[in-house]
């Protein structure tokens, strides 16, 4: 459809000329449970006011307009419409606007998104839009910083549950209407109360025969939150009651209220506060104020590990933090999403690690968010933190580990640099000033600036307007054991423009030798403010030696870090007998670093992973090592070295799990690894096979639906799997999961034909949603180069369809998840098949949307960071 990417010109221009006051949307849900029923009606009336009568402007929506009136006139609606735009001209200064129209069900987790649970046949619906898709629901000016009260009401069938943003303010039975005629059950409307002042990407609606639990908050005397009492209710689909945990997100909701209320001192502000894990969804949750969504995967149906349970405790804190940040405050466009996409991330780490059970939260912020962040900005696509994004295309790539971990990281070093008292009246006075309206950066720095009595434009052009990870090492002299000098050097040249940017880092610099048991532990640590690209460390000289010099101690700022030789040889050794935690992560992270930029063989890094992982007590970090490890093997080892690094880690990864205590998270994350690595390498197979036969019992390990998926497709890629295996699995596991688990297993078989059949039905089809599309993808990719090598030309000669025709959600998960990239080196890395065709198809289509060309550029540069590790060799 033309018209659905929105410019950040046209944003402005619209918003110079408007003012929203409120909306009232209808939705007719009442046919939903009809597979062959495709749309569904939707009523909205708006009313906003024009600084300029007589002019011109758009509503969005997405959909088919069948009625249209304005300020009393009725107008034809099949001349108002062009595109995803409903034009509408010679405003009043005073105007009200009222569309009726037909939507679509989704089933690409955007707009209205459309599941049948296959365990009991029943149909369940939610609303997901960030950053503009509430126009595949109801007409809207679709931009951020045009905000509105909203006021919903929804007939649905009368045995549903039914939840917006507002409270609930009355059911009522339908009778002899349309809904009612139509629907095959008895219908209800539902009426909720109007929102705050909100922006249109963080609406929503629920509905189906959602399972439900409630409790309540009150606020303590003395804080924020006296005096104030808060419904909670979560939902999650019947189905899944059995394994909803809801005492324990209960538990971790109230913490977070508790927290928050006491750090930012300002009330919650919009009454209840609901949370719905939903079916199928493609991200990790969202922040719709009243009503939070989060994926169904935080509802544990299988054996889960702490750090699955940390995770979900983090991103409701994280989701949680969005109510101030994001909500209540709301960047004025999408160049300054960091403004509250950063700001959760930092302080859902920092409220996981302060109010809840997991202490170690930072070194999970460690272990998995700030690598992410460390892949993204060193892609050629890297941008600022605060970014430059042109358009809704632009906005929807920006959902990123800079925009979140790196952003995350720098506040982290922010609050390190100006201290946390003061950066926390910033923040209450951030939101004081500017609650229910739209920011920049600017704003932001004059509360920062005003609580901290410091000038803060230099700190935010060199960390939220460059980009890039700079790089900190230690060039280390000794004499007779004794530091005579240590100088902290910088490398921080920014990719996009070329100009040397050296960040000022406020870090500590930590020590650490071996005691007389042989645990590597801190001696001594010294707080430096890094400066330019040498900072002397003068109080370090006539220190002893250490083992270890760890650069970035406590993790404090972002920074890629270099260890000096001693240092070095120290980790490759000894890594296993560092004992705090958060350091052991960040060092490890280092490494990992380092083989990705092929400056550590494949093989020294897997040796020190085989001596961190059998003595890692974190769940978390040691699955992560267990999983960089099978990447490093298949992606940066060179091909003819692959086959035995695979036996060697299979091996390893057997030992683990026999050795693992029964019935503990680590013995499920060996169980888990070893399954992954079942896909490439036939000795974790053959162990695989005999655990699943019973051939082999592991004590403890609870063989449940989802490791048997696990385990099956591994077989599968294999060709291990036993006739008719799949499908009697598929019959014992008749839910969501299983039939997810289903295809991927079935895409994984090594066979010519199935290759064949998956690859039409995800360029052409229209069977999978989003979640069964990733699976088959991901199936698909499981196979040797002579099943795969045939798809190459035909994928560079689709690409440009499948963004023409499909959502950028599905066109994305196809494009990113087919790109060729997993190739072995067969001369110069510049000059590989995949590499040079990925050239001659990026200078044919330098037309193509931007963010089809974004994702094509990435998947090169992936591809060519593995073969350039694989022309290192292991060494």
């Amino acid at each position: 459809m033309e018209n659905e990417n929105l410019t950040r010109d046209e944003a402005a221009a619209r918003s110079a000329l408007l003012e929203t006051e409120s909306y009232t949307v209808h939705l007719d849900l009442s046919r939903a449970r009809d597979a062959d029923e495709d749309t569904y009606p939707t009523t909205t009336t708006v009313v906003f006011s024009c600084r300029e009568p007589g002019a011109s402007t758009f509503l969005d929506f997405i959909g088919e307009v069948t009625g249209l009136e304005v300020n009393g006139r009725v107008l034809d609606p099949a001349t108002a419409g062009d595109g995803a735009r409903v034009l509408l001209h010679d405003l009043a200064d005073h105007n009200t606007v009222t569309l009726t129209g037909r939507a679509r069900y989704s089933t690409s987790g955007e707009g209205l998104h459309r599941f049948v649970d296959p365990a009991d046949g029943e149909t369940y619906l939610y609303t997901q839009y960030e950053p503009a898709d509430a126009r595949r629901v109801f007409a809207n000016f679709e931009q951020p910083d045009l905000k509105a009260t909203f006021a919903f009401s929804v007939v649905a069938p009368a045995d549903w549950t039914v939840a917006s943003n507002g409270a609930e303010t009355g059911v009522e039975p339908r009778t002899g209407d349309y809904a009612e005629a139509g629907a095959a059950t008895p219908t209800a409307r539902w009426t909720f109360a109007p929102t705050r002042r909100i922006s249109t990407y963080i609406t929503t609606v629920l509905a189906g025969p959602y399972h439900r639990e409630t409790d309540a908050w009150a606020g303590a005397a003395g804080t924020a939150g006296e005096g104030l009492e808060v419904p909670l209710a979560l939902y999650c689909r019947r189905s899944l009651a059995p394994s909803f945990d809801a005492p324990e997100i209960f538990d971790t909701t109230r913490r977070g209220l508790d927290f928050f209320h006491d750090l930012f001192d300002y009330p919650y502000p919009f009454g209840k506060y609901d949370q719905a894990f939903v079916p199928e969804y493609n991200l990790g949750a969202m922040e719709n104020p009243g009503l939070v969504t989060f994926t169904e995967n935080y509802v544990f149906r299988s054996a889960a590990t702490e750090a699955q349970r940390e995770a979900r405790a983090n991103t409701i804190m994280h989701e949680m933090a969005h109510m101030w940040f994001g909500d209540l405050v709301t960047m004025s466009w999408w160049d300054d999403l960091w403004l509250k996409e950063s700001f959760a991330d930092y302080m859902g780490a920092l409220a996981v690690a302060e109010a809840t059970r997991w202490s170690t939260s930072w070194v999970s912020f460690a272990n998995r968010r700030k690598s992410w962040a460390y892949v993204q900005d060193q892609l050629p696509t890297t941008h600022p933190i605060v970014a430059d994004i042109p358009d809704l295309e632009a906005a929807k790539q920006n959902f990123d580990g800079i925009t979140y971990a790196k952003g995350a990281s720098v506040l982290k070093q922010l609050v390190a640099f100006v201290g946390r008292e003061d950066f926390t009246a910033a923040a209450r006075q951030y939101f004081r000033k500017h609650e229910y309206r739209n920011t920049t950066l600017a704003d932001l720095l004059d509360v920062l600036s005003v609580a901290t009595g410091r000038d803060l434009a230099a700190w935010s052009r060199s960390w939220l307007q460059t980009s890039g990870v700079p790089a900190l090492t230690a060039e280390v002299t000794a004499d007779g054991g004794v530091l005579t000098g240590v100088t902290i050097v910088q490398d921080a040249v920014d990719p996009v423009t070329g100009r040397d940017e050296p960040r000022s880092h406020r870090i500590r610099v930590g020590l650490y030798s071996f005691d007389a048991d042989g645990w590597l532990v801190r001696t001594h640590a010294e707080a430096v403010t890094v400066d330019g690209g040498r900072t002397a460390v003068p109080a370090l000289a006539g220190t002893a030696q250490p083992d270890l010099l760890l650069v970035n101690d406590d993790d404090l700022t972002y920074a890629k870090l270099s260890f000096d030789e001693r240092s070095l040889a120290t980790l490759l050794t000894s890594v296993h007998r560092l004992q705090d935690p958060l350091a052991r992560a960040t060092c490890l992270t280092a490494l990992w670093s380092s083989t990705r930029d092929a400056r550590l063989p494949v093989g020294a890094y897997l040796s020190a992973v085989m001596l961190a992982a059998p003595a890692e007590s974190g769940v978390g970090v040691l699955q992560v090592l267990l999983a960089n490890a099978h990447t490093a093997i298949e992606r940066f080892s060179p091909a003819r070295e692959r086959p035995a690094l695979r036996e060697r880690l299979s091996g390893f990864l057997a030992d683990g799990l026999r050795a693992a205590a029964a019935g503990s998270d680590l013995q499920l994350a060996w169980a888990r690894a070893l399954a992954t690595t079942a896909r490439s390498a036939g000795r974790a197979a053959d162990v695989v096979r005999a655990v699943l036969d019973s051939d082999e019992r592991i004590d403890g390990l609870r063989l449940d639906a989802d490791l048997r998926w696990s385990f099956l497709q591994g077989l599968a890629a294999q060709q291990r799997v036993l006739p008719g295996e799949l499908e009697a699995e598929r019959a014992a596991d008749p839910t969501a999961s299983g039939r997810v688990g289903f295809t991927l297993a079935s895409a994984a078989l090594p066979d010519a034909a199935i290759k064949k059949v998956t690859w039409d039905e995800a360029l052409h089809g229209d069977r999978l949603s989003n979640e069964l599309l990733s699976a088959a993808i991901e199936g698909f990719l499981l196979g040797p180069h002579d099943l795969l090598d045939p798809y190459r030309e035909p994928y560079f000669e689709a690409l440009r369809g499948v963004w023409a025709t499909r959502g950028i959600e599905m066109a994305g998960r196809i494009v990113r998840g087919l790109y060729p990239g997993h190739q072995d080196l067969d001369g110069a890395p510049d000059e590989h098949a995949v590499v040079l065709r990925t050239d001659a198809w990026l200078d044919a289509n330098r037309d193509a949307p931007a963010a089809l060309l974004r994702i094509i550029v990435e998947e090169r540069d992936h591809l060519l960071r593995a073969l350039r590790a694989q022309a290192q060799g292991t060494r």
